[in-house]
């Protein structure tokens, strides 16, 4: 499907007519991709810098890894990890989303200059988040979510995964407009790698047209992810190693953005923009590209 009607806006953040480009800023240890690598908030900031030099939209600071099998920080560990790295990239003027599902975290990073909240629980984890979104303004990724990270795959269990991520995303919409947020502030991620199995990554990515019936702007979290993995494995089966997974993020970009996401979440944050930079050409030039010549 290629994108005919315009991409949709979300007030107060970037909006440059494409999709939007949110690079991953890891303040972790453990993180399947990157673990430790930005763990120093000094690293963390130099990397967001980059990140931003590199053409990122949104700078999405996190400080709790959320692969299958984490093990969950204490508050105020995770308020060590992230409250610098918020705090300098906002006043260098990034546009910076805090990745947490805590509100305890929330609120100090939006006091030092986030203006997003990328709650991958949408809500569930925390039953203060909500509340704290709607009374600070700020815009709200809402995520499908079935549990924490220890518990999250076994939960993985879907008749048509389609159909329910949509309806248990409707679920939480209902539930953020119960508590006050506008709904022109939020944007839904379908949750790709979370209580999901390869084949149901697949299936949302088949089908993401259908998310329109929730009538939000869409962020896609496929960055390196093991699905991707899996599909470029070795002849003996070992999935290839997440940081030799870009090319293929890469290339899932460029149909995620003839497609019309509003925003992907990426590490590799200049390849990506190249690749809608490409899309974003063949999109205004109106081209068909499922059409065929006989040379």
């Amino acid at each position: 499907m290629i994108r005919m009607s315009p991409l949709p806006v979300v007030p107060d953040l970037p909006q440059p007519g494409r999709t939007l480009v949110v690079g991953v800023v890891n303040v972790t240890p453990d993180s399947f991709s990157d673990g430790g690598e930005w763990f120093d908030p000094a690293a963390a900031i130099a990397h967001g810098l980059d990140l931003l030099a590199e053409g990122a939209d949104i700078i999405d600071v996190g400080g709790e890894s959320t692969r299958p099998g984490a093990t969950r920080p204490e508050v105020g560990e995770e308020l060590r990890r992230v409250l610098p790295v918020v705090r300098e990239l906002a006043a260098a003027g990034a546009c910076v989303s805090i990745d947490t599902m805590r509100a305890a975290v929330a609120e100090p990073a939006i006091a030092v200059g986030a203006r997003v909240v990328n709650d991958v629980s949408g809500g569930k984890a925390d039953d203060r988040m909500l509340h704290l979104v709607a009374e600070s303004g700020v815009s709200y990724i809402c995520m499908h979510w079935r549990g924490h990270s220890e518990e999250m795959q076994n939960r993985a269990s879907y008749a048509d995964v389609v159909a329910e991520v949509i309806t248990e995303l409707r679920s939480r919409l209902d539930e953020a407009a119960r508590a006050g947020v506008a709904a022109d502030k939020v944007i839904i991620d379908p949750g790709l790698g979370f209580a999901k199995t390869g084949e149901h990554n697949w299936q949302l990515l088949e089908r993401l047209e259908e998310f329109d019936v929730l009538g939000r702007p869409l962020l896609a979290g496929v960055s390196r992810k093991a699905f991707l993995g899996h599909l470029l494995a070795d002849p003996d089966g070992s999935p290839r190693p997440a940081k030799e997974r870009d090319d293929a993020t890469t290339a899932l970009t460029t149909v995620l953005a003839l497609r019309g996401v509003w925003g992907v979440r990426v590490h590799s944050v200049r390849a990506s923009r190249d690749a809608i930079a490409v899309a974003q050409r063949l999109l205004e030039r109106g081209t068909p590209l499922s059409s065929h010549s006989d040379c």
